[in-house]
């Protein structure tokens, strides 16, 4: 299938909504990590999405070009093109963007999307993301109605962070405090703010105690009720049930019976690196100790050819990070739930 257009990207949302699953949101960054993600959902037979950060975007673009637009444009021509070759739904989204990227990130992958609009295409993106959780509520909600009201002609879905998630990702660090809990008034301001569709489709990523990182199961404490609050206040006042599609950060060493009650109360995305990241990486280090004397030109020696290139290792890295999506499509649900089916 090709990259999910507006529409399908819209059903599935709703469709992940209704049936109280959610998309892994797979963090990427390289043909290596895209492929394997692809893979994984296909083995699944989950649709998905697939994302890079502003680091990410700007690892794409090559370490002497450190540009995130040139990046991301590649990183999404790729997937467009390779994408055809699976028989699931992919989605493409750009991760956390500080206020200080958003003029060198965000808002020109807008401006892309919204010229391909306009000449009859899709956009390149289907979703981004702004991170306000570093300025004031007032602040963030007010620069999230002016990106929402870009991202609604280019046809894309904006997601928005109203809260703080706490650890650290792509260089922005907070504490651990109490702040990691979106208060239900914020989520009423929210939605003031950026009604309920009718400017523009949005996600929210509300916070209930979520840290990025490494974190051993139980040692996160999350509060999954949070997010049941806030849907029950909104939906109160505005005679909806359930009316918020929302998004799960830092989802690492987090408990499955927390995963499972997230999901239950409008969770549809989850986003998913850190363990990606250790599950590619660990084949190629299995591979690189078994094979010391093979990789390496030993003590004059010529090494073999075929242990050190990198197609060798590389497969086994995709193989391993596509079992852990696999994993995390068990987790969320989503697992066979694909609307190519």
């Amino acid at each position: 299938m090709p990259i999910a257009s507006p529409e399908a990207y819209a059903e599935m949302l709703d469709r992940a909504k209704a049936g109280r699953y959610a998309y892994p949101a797979i963090n990427v960054t390289s043909s290596q990590t895209l492929n394997a993600a692809l893979k994984g959902f296909a083995d699944a037979e989950s649709d998905g999405i697939i994302q890079v950060s502003t680091g990410g975007a700007e690892y794409l673009s090559g370490p002497s070009i450190k540009d995130m637009v040139t990046g991301a444009v590649a990183f999404a021509a790729y997937a467009h093109e390779v994408a055809k070759k699976y028989p699931v739904n992919i989605a493409l989204h750009t991760d956390h963007c500080p206020k200080d990227k958003l003029d060198k990130f965000v808002r020109p992958l807008m401006a892309i999307s919204q010229e391909r609009v306009k000449a009859g295409q899709e956009p390149l993106f289907q979703s981004h993301m702004w991170d306000g959780s570093a300025v004031p509520v007032a602040e963030n909600l007010e620069i999230a109605e002016q990106l929402l009201a870009e991202a609604a002609k280019g046809k894309i879905v904006l997601e928005i962070e109203v809260g703080v998630v706490g650890g650290e990702e792509d260089g922005v660090e907070n504490a651990i405090n109490d702040k990691l809990y979106t208060t239900v008034e914020d989520g009423l301001a929210m939605v003031e703010a950026l009604g309920l569709g009718e400017k523009g489709r949005y996600m929210a990523a509300l916070t209930f105690g979520n840290v990025h990182g490494v974190y051993k199961p139980g040692n996160v404490k999350l509060r999954p009720e949070v997010l049941k609050h806030i849907q029950e206040a909104v939906g109160a006042k505005y005679g909806k049930e359930k009316p918020l599609s929302l998004v799960f950060h830092g989802g690492s060493g987090s408990l499955l019976s927390e995963i499972r009650e997230a999901l239950d109360y409008g969770v549809v995305k989850m986003n998913i690196d850190t363990d990606t990241q250790y599950t590619f990486s660990r084949p190629v280090a299995d591979h690189m100790f078994r094979n010391y004397d093979g990789v390496l030109k030993v003590d004059g020696e010529v090494g073999n050819k075929k242990l050190y290139d990198p197609r060798v290792w590389g497969k086994a890295a995709e193989a391993g990070m596509a079992a852990r999506v696999v994993e995390a499509c068990e987790h969320l649900r989503s697992t066979g739930t694909t609307m190519t089916k």
